[in-house]
């Protein structure tokens, strides 16, 4: 069949009569010279694969990337014709290619592959557009790292629930060990002649079991309590009701987590900016300024690991090299909620409170939790320990400074914060007993006015005067015999704060009649625990009775509450009303 073909103009090749392939062998071709109305037949073009891309090309991309591109080389498309003259296909001959769609021949004249041949062979100075494959390298990019930052979290996320089980595991295996070998201890001491003191009994003590101006030394094995003692399996059992649930100990973790991390963006932003501001105005100093953000640490309940079930509110410090002002609260809260949002989708309610020197930020997805940023700079306490210096006059405070005794008490919290984990996160049964005296504080409208900080420094003081560890049960009643001895009254010789210079009693914002309260309310409490009353003092229902083969002192004659007449009904009004405070 004789096929009719439309007449086409000559194509001037750009390289010369010869073509070179592009296959793995290369051949000199003789060139061939094109008629008008003749095919070209003899010529090897070399076919050019478009390049590879990550993502898949649809119908309606490849609309989108060929809609603004002109098409070029309509010449060089030609019909192929059957017999009764219908078009059949079409036949382009710089690519030597075929098709029998008519409407696909717009989206060749478009294509890539024409459009580089029709450059290569006929208009050199055609620009054919690179395919967006750098984009499509940068959006994988940003994927992985997207899925780095997940994988980081969650790897972090695991490892601190493992380490908050074994801690967990740990302390209760610790506990049951030395219930084990006080034990163990007890029933050697029964079997020793003269109350088993082997070395003498020992001297007389301080009023916190230690004597002026010496530290605490064993005289030989102390007496101890029952190891099964009631007011162990009371207090421990008080502690596990009040201990943060792990839905709020993720929670906290998350959000103090989240603002960490955003504040440290923030810090960089800020350096950044001053960085480019300097180099806008050619300020050109030796060694430069240092970050106007140099950190964040935890403070209060948070930093003690004092946290218990229902605490929605902690509290950060944001160190700062200079005095914080006002401007630079005003920046750190504008800049924050960008940072938040490129760490995590969740959404936060942010507060400025210049009154406070802090900023405030609520978290809006349940538990909802609240961490306060204190912004401070040591800076402030230098100047505030040499205000008889001259010197220190000279130096002018920004207009706009925040309040100069918030900025110190953040940093008495972060001495605070230190000292803690140094001396008493170690103690046996300490960090215990101060759980259950804030439980306390909550409960009782008295107990509402001891100070924290006193209250922490005076469990500290008790339990580690004393000759040996201290089980639960024994560090309460030693708190309580404390305070019940007056050491809290006016006249006494107070509480010094270990974390000043000069001598400051952390007692001396409570009044006398406070003071008077709680030791009268301590002392109550200590006959209540002498009368085996300590689930009044914890506001808990009596647990019940334990087996007669683990009581090694069964035989002894106490009065119980089973005969269901309470045991301090007979002591008149007065403990009546006292004991319906616990």
């Amino acid at each position: 069949m004789a096929a009719k073909k439309t007449s086409t103009p000559k194509i001037n090749f750009v390289g010369g009569n010869k073509l070179q392939s592009t296959g793995n062998k290369t051949e000199d071709l003789k060139g061939t010279e094109c008629v008008k109305g003749t095919p070209v037949t003899s010529v090897q073009i070399p076919d050019v694969k478009p390049d590879t891309v990550s993502e898949p090309v649809t119908p309606a991309s490849l609309a989108a990337l060929q809609s603004d591109v002109q098409p070029v080389g309509h010449d060089y498309v030609e019909e192929v014709r059957n017999d009764e003259g219908k078009v059949i296909r079409f036949h382009c001959k710089l690519c030597e290619c075929s098709f029998n769609d008519p409407n696909a021949k717009e989206m060749h004249l478009k294509g890539r592959r024409h459009r580089l041949q029709y450059k290569k062979k006929v208009n050199p100075d055609l620009q054919v557009e690179v395919k967006p494959s750098i984009r499509a390298r940068k959006i994988q990019e940003e994927k992985m790292r997207k899925q780095m930052q997940k994988e980081e979290y969650w790897r972090r996320r695991e490892e601190e629930e493992r380490w908050r089980m074994e801690m967990r595991r740990y302390e209760e295996d610790m506990y049951w060990r030395r219930m084990e070998e006080e034990q163990h201890h007890w029933d050697d001491r029964r079997r020793m002649p003269d109350g088993g003191y082997p070395h003498g009994p020992p001297g007389p003590l301080g009023l916190l079991g230690v004597r002026p101006g010496m530290p605490p030394q064993p005289q030989g094995p102390a007496p101890l309590r029952r190891p099964d003692s009631s007011d162990d399996r009371y207090v421990m059992t008080k502690h596990a009701t009040i201990y943060p649930t792990e839905e709020e100990l993720q929670a906290v973790q998350k959000i103090v987590s989240i603002t960490e991390r955003a504040l440290k963006l923030v810090s960089d932003s800020l350096s950044e900016h001053e960085k480019s501001k300097n180099k806008e105005g050619d300020d050109k100093k030796e060694g430069g300024k240092d970050r106007a953000l140099k950190g964040v640490l935890r403070v209060g309940v948070l930093a003690k690991g004092l946290l218990l079930r229902g605490d929605r509110n902690v509290n950060l410090v944001l160190l700062c090299s200079e005095k914080p002002s006002k401007t630079l609260l005003s920046r750190i809260a504008e800049n924050l909620p960008k940072q938040l949002a490129v760490i995590s989708p969740e959404k936060y309610d942010i507060k400025c409170a210049v009154s406070e020197a802090a900023i405030i930020l609520n978290s809006c997805v349940e538990p909802k939790m609240q961490v306060t940023i204190t912004l401070t700079s040591p800076i402030i306490r230098e100047e505030n320990m040499r205000e008889g210096d001259v010197t220190s006059g000279m130096v002018k405070d920004p207009p706009d400074v925040l309040d100069r005794q918030k900025c110190l008490d953040a940093l008495a919290a972060l001495r605070h914060a230190k000292w803690f984990q140094a001396r008493a996160n170690g103690l046996q049964s300490c960090v215990i007993i101060i759980r259950i005296l804030r439980d306390l504080c909550q409960r009782v409208p008295t107990w509402s006015d001891f100070p924290s900080w006193a209250m922490e420094l005076l469990v500290e003081k008790a339990i580690s005067s004393a000759s040996s560890p201290q089980s639960p049960g024994d560090a309460l009643r030693r708190v309580f015999e404390c305070i019940s001895s007056g050491i809290i009254l006016k006249g006494s010789p107070g509480l010094l704060d270990p974390c000043e210079k000069d001598p400051f009693d952390t007692l001396a914002a409570m009044t006398d009649q406070q003071r008077e309260d709680i030791t009268s309310s301590a002392q109550f409490a200590l006959r209540l625990l002498a009368f085996r009353q300590i689930h009044k003092v914890l506001g808990m229902d009596p647990l019940p009775q334990m087996s007669q083969r683990f009581n090694i002192h069964s035989n002894r004659k106490r009065r119980r509450d089973s005969d269901g007449v309470d045991g301090f009904e007979a002591e008149g009004k007065k403990d009546k009303k006292d004991y319906d405070n616990f």
